[in-house]
């Protein structure tokens, strides 16, 4: 059982309603919301002790795309902890294809750069015990109804995964659907890398699959911010059976951190031609997820980009 957990991204939507389910687990003693902006923190923890009854709450100060907040974050944790929930990311505002200082993509920084530095930094003086989570995404292996593409790297080598991180890859035309998917398909690939280097950690990806009450849309150019808002996500995902709730979305972190049948360096989401219901080891039908050296490439990939 995981009596401490460190939520990214927990002020708002899925990582708010995973620390509301864990704080119901009796087990649980600390739950670290781990959030960009001091005064939505603040007012989360207030919330969810509120909600909850308990005050196992404490508040991490940390913006993913920005190495140093990063590690100022992982050293004021003073405390081992159990678990680590990587939930924060999204579309990267109104810049996903603009460049930060460390080169890569606003769309990479928030939603992988971070979480790797953050997950790096608590291995390094062994404050991490148990598990890492990162919240995946069926667009890492392609949803063919919304129309992302599979990843089909020319040949899966550093170089590949690198021009993934820098935006060359789309060339002169950056897509920030396809780029989030890819970004989530190369963070997939770093953490079946780390469940080989550190056999002692469980690293699970796992999506929440396709959830309701997020936030992302907020993230999106203004046309489809308003599509996503108010025509895709309650009106024609609804009827085609592709979304669910916050609370399934937000489960699937807690059953992926404390149920013993999901294996380390997997990555878990819905069904091949699905993005809600039951998971599935994803590899089973997308066999490059298996693949070692891919794996060991997107590693040696992202820490190009971290000085």
């Amino acid at each position: 059982m995981n009596k401490s957990i460190l939520i990214t991204g927990s002020n708002v939507g899925l990582g708010k309603e995973a620390a509301r389910q864990l704080a119901s687990i009796k087990e649980t003693e600390k739950i670290i919301l781990a959030c960009l902006h001091p005064e939505e923190a603040a007012a989360a923890k207030i919330d969810l002790e509120k909600s909850t009854g308990r005050f196992i709450f404490e508040i991490v100060i940390i913006d993913t795309s920005d190495i140093a907040s990063v590690r100022s974050a992982a050293a004021s944790i003073k405390e081992p902890i159990d678990a680590i929930i990587m939930n924060a990311g999204g579309m990267a505002g109104k810049t996903p294809g603009k460049l930060t200082s460390s080169g890569m993509t606003q769309i990479a920084a928030v939603n992988l750069m971070g979480h790797v530095v953050l997950v790096d930094e608590l291995l390094k003086v062994g404050k991490l015990k148990k598990v890492a989570l990162f919240a995946a995404s069926e667009s890492a292996r392609g949803i063919k109804k919304m129309g992302i593409k599979r990843p089909n790297l020319k040949t899966s080598s550093v170089e590949d995964f690198a021009s993934i991180l820098n935006g060359t890859y789309f060339g002169d035309k950056f897509d920030s659907m396809q780029a989030y998917g890819l970004v989530k398909y190369t963070a997939v690939m770093w953490m079946a890398a780390q469940a080989r280097k550190h056999p002692h950690i469980k690293f699970i990806s796992m999506s929440p699959g396709m959830t309701s009450g997020t936030a992302a849309a907020e993230e999106l150019p203004i046309m489809l911010k308003i599509m996503f808002k108010y025509i895709i996500m309650p009106v024609i995902m609804p009827l085609m059976g592709m979304v669910h709730g916050v609370e399934k979305g937000a489960k699937r972190y807690i059953d992926g951190i404390s149920k013993s049948n999901f294996e380390s360096g997997k990555f878990y989401a819905s069904h091949e031609s699905k993005v809600i219901g039951p998971v599935v080891d994803q590899s089973t039908f997308f066999a490059d997820l298996n693949n070692t050296d891919y794996q060991d490439n997107a590693d040696l990939a992202i820490h190009q980009f971290i000085k």
